[in-house]
């Protein structure tokens, strides 16, 4: 089912709340790694608001779906996710990475409500979610896991070593996304190590392979629905095709922005540009 104009329009809004709660938190905290968490934010927005069961009053539910965010080091874009959502105070994102709070740069599950799993040593997290939908079929729940993926962090083989598990134990309750930004911390993918072709990879894998605009609402919608509903036997795999500093114009596109600090005046353009990007996104509605 497509989304409705109205609801687009909600979580188009939502989608800019959230650019915006990831920048300030990048000021407030000094640096963090806000080029990959603009690219994911789409993504997350779509996930918590649209798609997982889940409740941030009783954040270890055993029923909830769970997100693995693979590429932890975005924990700005996460924890601003989960402090909108509810399951953190939005007063404590000033505090992320600085000494003494509970929002390290790499979020810990153990003192951050709704983050299942601790992540940031890259190449881990699809090995993690395979186990937590293999426990689902193994008790009979019907929980989603999800798990995203930094393109960048797939040159590590432990990601095709858990891909090749997903496909072979059909574990079919477990949708795997791409955030295919096609940039690093040191440059462009294909320059550091070449992933292309990178979704026939996944195919060659044995993955149903859904390629979509990673910055388009609608389209993400219908990928994970569609996920949900996949018959075909094969796991999914979501492959976002998505801009590195989406909305900050002098961060588009720019690896140096992989991870960044922001003085006053680059702040303020920053805001300046997530209002005019989300303004002409709406526009296009």
């Amino acid at each position: 089912m497509a989304l409705d104009k109205q609801e687009l329009l909600r979580l188009e809004e939502k989608a800019h709340d959230l650019r915006s709660l990831c920048l300030q938190t990048t000021y407030d905290a000094g640096s963090a790694h806000i080029g990959g968490g603009l690219s994911v934010m789409d993504i997350l927005t779509v996930l918590y608001h649209k798609i997982m069961k889940v409740d941030p009053k009783n954040p270890d539910w055993e029923d909830r779906d769970r997100l693995i965010l693979s590429k932890g080091h975005v924990g700005v874009a996460h924890a601003a996710a989960l402090a909108d959502f509810g399951y953190i105070k939005k007063e404590d994102l000033k505090s992320f990475n600085l000494t003494g709070s509970k929002l390290g740069i790499h979020l810990d599950s153990n003192k951050v409500p709704g983050v299942d799993a601790s992540t940031g040593s890259l190449g881990h997290g699809l090995s993690i979610a395979l186990g937590m939908a293999l426990a689902a079929k193994l008790t009979k729940k019907d929980y989603f896991t999800y798990c995203v993926l930094g393109d960048g962090e797939c040159n590590e083989g432990a990601v095709w070593e858990a891909a090749m598990a997903v496909a072979h134990f059909k574990a079919t309750n477990l949708v795997t996304i791409v955030d295919r930004n096609k940039l690093m911390i040191d440059g462009n993918t294909e320059d550091v190590m070449a992933l292309e072709p990178f979704a026939d990879k996944w195919r060659a894998f044995g993955f149903e392979v859904v390629e979509v605009d990673g910055h388009n609402i609608s389209a993400l919608y219908e990928a994970f629905v569609n996920a949900k509903a996949n018959t075909s036997g094969k796991p999914v795999l979501i492959y976002a095709n998505t801009v590195k500093g989406a909305g900050v114009s002098y961060m588009e596109g720019n690896h140096g922005w992989h991870y960044g600090a922001l003085d006053d005046a680059k702040f303020n353009e920053a805001k300046e540009s997530l209002v005019a990007y989300a303004a002409k996104r709406k526009a296009a509605v």
